[in-house]
């Protein structure tokens, strides 16, 4: 005990004063997140982290993926803080452009039930943005970063596993979430809905936008702008739209996409009819 105490007092010297320096130290002088994107992961959020610092409105945190309500919760609010822009930075924005936003973008705060409550009990009124990709091609580009750390199986060896673990524990809700933190589980980070879940029971419907990345790159005006309004600020065209974080591989093959088509099918539907919106997934 006496040395897990040592140890974490150590990380949080290093991370506040060895890492974040003069920032940790201006740490009561700077603001808190207005609004978090919190999923999911390979589904564009590095591209967006750096489309909404474009907004003259809206100030990014240092760097995505922050983590502080999952894997760094320890080292304190006051490191959060060190992550953000001052009050006096904030109300400069203000004078200028009439309003003042900042955010967080960690997208596997999504499956993460703890992260969730944390964040309702420290920021109960933050809005919250999930961006979500067709769940096939999500776990795809998963598995192809894998592929890259070394993973010699082939995708249809591993999803075939995968699909018996997750029909075996289809209704229990906190063994799918559990599940999705596992790096080799591809599939089950697509299920969307039972990610969502905790947090519509955590914030109010007008809290949460749910967008795909698919509407992202089809239409990227139209979605970046639904996003600035749900936020409430006022419409702006980001003109650096390169994707972040991409990378090339050869495409699925034609029977694995019809079969996962038809895996995913019910959960899709589960989700659609939570969010009373459908996306176009079924191809």
């Amino acid at each position: 005990i006496c040395n897990n105490k040592i140890r974490k007092l150590y990380r949080i010297l290093y991370y506040q004063l060895l890492k974040r320096h003069i920032f940790a130290i201006t740490g009561p002088l700077r603001v808190l997140p207005d609004f978090i994107v919190i999923g999911a992961v390979r589904s564009g959020t590095t591209s967006l982290f750096h489309y909404f610092g474009e907004h003259p409105c809206i100030s990014p945190s240092s760097y995505d993926e922050l983590g502080f309500f999952d894997s760094n919760f320890e080292l304190g609010l006051n490191w959060y803080r060190s992550n953000f822009p001052t009050r006096f930075h904030k109300q400069k924005i203000i004078l200028k452009e009439g309003h003042f936003l900042t955010y967080d973008v960690t997208p596997f705060y999504i499956w993460n039930k703890e992260a969730a409550k944390r964040i309702a009990t420290t920021l109960p009124n933050v809005k919250i943005i999930a961006l979500l990709r067709n769940p096939i091609d999500r776990a795809y580009s998963n598995f192809q970063l894998s592929v890259r750390n070394g993973e010699k199986r082939s995708f249809e060896e591993m999803i075939k596993i995968e699909i018996q673990d997750i029909k075996s524990c289809e209704n229990n809700n906190e063994i799918f979430l559990s599940k999705s933190a596992g790096l080799e589980n591809f599939l089950v980070r697509g299920v969307y809905y039972e990610q969502l879940l905790i947090w519509f029971r955590l914030f109010s419907k007008d809290q949460i936008l749910v967008m795909s990345t698919e509407e992202l790159e089809e239409q990227p005006d139209n979605t970046l702008n639904t996003m600035f309004r749900f936020l409430g600020v006022r419409n702006y065209t980001v003109k650096d739209l390169k994707k972040r974080n991409e990378i090339k591989y050869q495409p699925m093959k034609n029977e694995t996409r019809v079969m996962l088509i038809e895996f995913f099918r019910k959960h899709n539907d589960k989700l659609f009819k939570l969010l009373n919106k459908q996306f176009d997934w079924n191809r």
